[in-house]
């Protein structure tokens, strides 16, 4: 009979941004996800229900501890980090011994006064289990891998697809990972190879012949090949400004350092070889609109990126609405705006009611000004709907008290808080047709290619203030040092900088 190994899990998992947003508290997991002890095994979506499936398939024995998701945002309260860091630490600690550890983390979270929160959470469980306990973590591909990160952990995982569909996958992955260090199958040795490569996820994609699905392919190409167990490539998440940031590419195989070097290298070259490939082309919102105008049909897409909830943003902005209202506009345009004063207005006076608000750049302020208009409320909702794929597949999203608020041909979804884009949940949970819709702005500079894939007649790439912009090339980093692209366009001589384990 095949031992049975103890393994511990436990996440805290957010994309955070230091450019804006608004700070992420302990309500903030609550509004996503965040369970304690027991509670954890009832996931069966996500990462966390990847590695659970493994670990039961080979009669592992679980014991979990904390797993916090949440919408991303502005940095995590100190508050906030010590209760959850502090939760997982003593239920860890309770459950000693264990013969491995699952961390499915995100890779780019940070705290008031912490810089890099995964290399803080590693060096404590290290503390805990000590140098010899297998330690396996999962990261999305927009982590900023640091050295800490790669010191501390036996083998990390990247997910492989933006938009993100491969959460669960990359689960799997990770947990038949521990299970194969445990039984003796590897002895993971790894290296991560970067270069200051800071772009946004416009061009990030990894379908089709866009310049990052590029890279990907050769990296996953090479598995299974030399002792290569696993390539990941990582677009970091620009919005940070942390030292030392950039891209590139994480490789482990087994027992071959040299090669995991020689690979990672490579994969990084490749990618600072399409770094203007990665870079998009932008329109002002009323190019955007004039543009869209002479085509026949819609929707329209406007991707307003710079206020992406999905990036950290406050989704309060309110320059494509502005525009959309020059425009004067006689078809339908659908806009969605985080304004929790505005829709306790709407929930107050009633559905039918005419209404003046000051709408927008509230939450986060630094980015515009608050946009009067009047209009009339004509819905109202709890916000509450459910996530129909992604990394929260069948999961509740939760707007708070929401309301459709009609400005002429403009219908303004107006939600009390941020949530994660995906497909189109938040206007249909409000009865909004999409495909009714001559424009309808998208905040999101990816996941919009799910949603209206199949009916857009267009997209155009919004250039307009926010903390999520489309590009970098303008944005002055405080701790971020150069040189790096797109400040730099060339930096001669360079060479990757390449990480390796313990």
């Amino acid at each position: 009979m095949s031992e049975t190994h103890c393994i511990a899990i436990g996440s805290i998992m957010i994309e955070c941004n230091n450019l804006g947003g608004v700070p992420a508290d302990i309500e903030h997991f609550r509004n996503t996800e965040l369970r304690y002890g027991r509670e954890i095994l009832d996931a069966d979506t996500g990462v966390v229900g990847g590695m659970l499936q493994v670990l039961r398939q080979n009669s592992c024995e679980i014991r979990p501890t904390i797993v916090a998701s949440g919408c991303p945002a502005g940095p995590i309260t100190a508050e906030c980090y010590r209760h959850l860091k502090t939760g997982l630490l003593d239920r860890l600690r309770r459950a000693m011994p264990v013969d491995g550890v699952l961390l499915p983390l995100h890779g780019a979270a940070t705290v008031e006064d912490v810089g890099d929160l995964e290399g803080d959470l590693l060096a404590e469980v290290r503390e805990i289990i000590g140098p010899d306990v297998p330690v396996v973590v999962t990261l999305d591909l927009h982590a900023h891998v640091t050295a800490e990160m790669v010191r501390l952990a036996d083998a990390i995982f990247g997910w492989e697809t933006y938009p993100h569909a491969d959460a669960f996958q990359t689960g799997v992955r990770g947990a038949k990972m521990m299970v194969d260090i445990l039984r003796g199958h590897c002895r993971p040795t790894m290296a991560m190879a970067r270069v200051p490569v800071l772009v946004g996820g416009i061009n990030g994609g990894t379908e089709g012949d866009g310049p990052f699905a590029e890279v990907m392919r050769f990296a996953k190409s090479q598995e299974g090949t030399s002792r290569v167990v696993s390539t990941s490539v990582f677009l970091v998440c620009p919005y940070l400004d942390l030292p030392e940031m950039g891209g590139g590419g994480l490789v482990v195989t087994n027992d071959d350092l040299p090669k995991a070097k020689e690979l990672a290298r490579e994969i990084a070259m490749m990618y600072w070889q399409r770094r203007f490939d990665l870079e998009p082309e932008l329109d002002s919102p009323a190019e955007a609109i004039k543009k869209g105008l002479q085509i026949e049909g819609g929707p329209v897409l406007l991707v307003e990126t710079a206020d992406c909830c999905g990036g950290g943003a406050a989704g309060d902005s309110v320059a494509s609405l502005r525009a959309l209202l020059d425009a004067r506009l006689n078809e339908t345009a659908l806009v969605p705006v985080v304004d929790p004063e505005a829709a306790e207005i709407c929930h107050r006076r009633g559905v039918g009611s005419d209404v003046i608000l000051r709408l927008g750049h509230k939450l986060d302020p630094q980015w515009g000004k608050p946009l009067e208009v009047t209009g009339t409320v004509t819905k109202l909702s709890d916000g509450t709907f459910t996530y129909t794929g992604g990394i929260w597949e069948g999961q509740q999203g939760n707007m708070g008290p929401t309301a459709v608020f009609a400005i002429g041909a403009v219908q303004v979804l107006i939600a009390s808080q941020p949530t994660y884009d995906w497909e189109d949940e938040q206007f249909r949970c409000v009865g909004l047709d999409v495909r009714q819709a001559k424009f309808v702005v998208a905040k999101n500079p990816m996941n919009w290619r799910i949603a209206y894939a199949d009916m857009a007649q267009a997209a155009y790439i919004l250039d307009t203030p926010g903390p999520t912009p489309a590009t970098l090339r303008h944005y002055q980093y405080q701790h971020l040092k150069g040189p790096y692209f797109p400040a730099d366009q060339d930096i001669p001589g360079l060479t990757p900088t390449v990480l390796t384990g313990i």
